[in-house]
């Protein structure tokens, strides 16, 4: 069984997560595997939306598998693989949809900020819990969607967000009972396809650009690296 279901609806490509009895927690070969479909959509010209989405609506993604058995060297290529990761979702030269359903935590939460558009289903948890093991991650991406007063308090906290205070904050763009969120996220996907797929693609460039997201994603990339080489790091299985 694969960790990650691809699908092509048209115009637009579903990935679709697939570990439900790990709340889809990251390892190393899934990183792997979602890292290789972002390059591939990322040359694709015609593709005119990505959604990021669970093969379970019960959970997103809750983060980094820390039952992994890793090894240090093995636990820093996870981390470059995590780090590759969130420079890919950026990367994607079209808007990207997160579809967020339960847990959606540390890498979850951070996957979900990448994307230009968010799905928010009912039972949503979406927390930045690096805090807890002093992981410096979030300010990258979240300051950027909520303010940095709102961010700061979300990220030393770690509290986590449910679906009325996501779209009462503008980080989800469209809420729904958690069964529903994918659907609802494709007719989002849908609209934008409609558009001019040429203009879809500058606007995306032009935001990024505007925002100066690929240096600031970098910078704390190298952050996270460093934590994981040389401090205390994720644990390891």
């Amino acid at each position: 069984m694969t960790s990650l279901v691809r699908e092509r609806r048209g115009d637009v490509e579903v990935l679709r997560l697939n570990r439900p009895e790990k709340r889809n927690a990251l390892d190393t070969p899934t990183l792997r595997l979602l890292n290789e479909a972002l390059r591939e959509l990322s040359d694709d010209g015609e593709i005119r939306a990505v959604v990021l989405s669970t093969t379970s609506s019960g959970a997103f993604c809750a983060g980094a598998d820390v039952t992994e058995p890793l090894d240090a060297a093995g636990g820093v290529a996870r981390m470059e693989a995590f780090a590759e990761l969130y420079r890919l979702v950026d990367q994607v030269p079209v808007p990207t949809i997160a579809v967020c359903v339960g847990n959606c935590v540390g890498a979850g939460a951070e996957i979900v900020a990448g994307c230009d558009l968010r799905v928010a289903g009912d039972n949503l948890k979406l927390a930045w819990a690096g805090a807890r093991l002093g992981v410096p991650v979030g300010p990258a991406r979240l300051t950027q969607l909520v303010g940095l007063s709102r961010a700061k308090e979300l990220i030393y906290t770690g509290r986590p967000v449910g679906a009325d205070e996501a779209a009462a904050t503008g980080l989800a763009q469209r809420t729904a009972p958690a069964g529903e969120a994918e659907a609802v996220a494709l007719e989002l996907a849908g609209l934008i396809a409609r558009q001019s797929s040429a203009g879809i693609r500058n606007l995306k460039e032009m935001f990024s650009e505007l925002e100066g997201t690929a240096r600031r994603i970098a910078y704390e990339n190298e952050r996270l690296i460093d934590f994981q080489r040389n401090s205390v790091g994720l644990p390891q299985g």
